[in-house]
């Protein structure tokens, strides 16, 4: 498949049921890919802005024991779109299963836990969650003030 970004797709697990970034206009699952955004924007000088204001954002949270982000990358949606419980017991999701996100995981310092980071340009995520999201829970949902990846 040819992408907007250059990623390379042969490895991808979700090949199968993507259909493709550059045939899509940068919607390879039905949804927008912040990356895609970018690059149809401002190409990879805008991308690379774009995922370093993300990384100063999540460092500037200030989360105990969350190691310094240094990188970010792609992430599908339906990937890292795990269920929370909510303190009343109600069971939801955030994320949208069709959008690309940018995002990470880190290891969490003194446990057995990671901190799932996941982004766009209109919130952060930060959840804590046990062996293969295991568990999750919401740290911080934060609104971001941007309304396009490449402003």
């Amino acid at each position: 498949m040819k992408t907007i970004c250059g990623i390379d797709c042969a490895g991808c697990r979700w090949k199968e049921t993507c259909k493709g970034c550059a045939e899509t206009g940068g919607r390879p699952f039905g949804s927008e890919c912040v990356a895609a955004a970018c690059y149809k924007s401002g190409g990879e000088t805008c991308y690379r802005a774009y995922k370093n204001r993300l990384i100063e954002d999540f460092n500037a949270l200030g989360i105990l024991d969350m190691p310094t982000v240094t990188e970010l990358c792609q992430l599908n949606g339906a990937y890292v779109n795990l269920e929370y419980t909510l303190p009343s017991g109600q069971k939801i999701r955030l994320l949208d299963d069709r959008k690309v996100y940018l995002g990470y995981q880190l290891e969490k310092e003194n446990s057995d836990r990671c901190y799932g980071l996941v982004a766009d340009d209109h919130f952060l995520l930060v959840c804590e969650y046990g062996c293969n999201g295991a568990d999750p829970e919401i740290i911080v949902y934060k609104k971001r003030g941007l309304h396009s990846p490449h402003t």
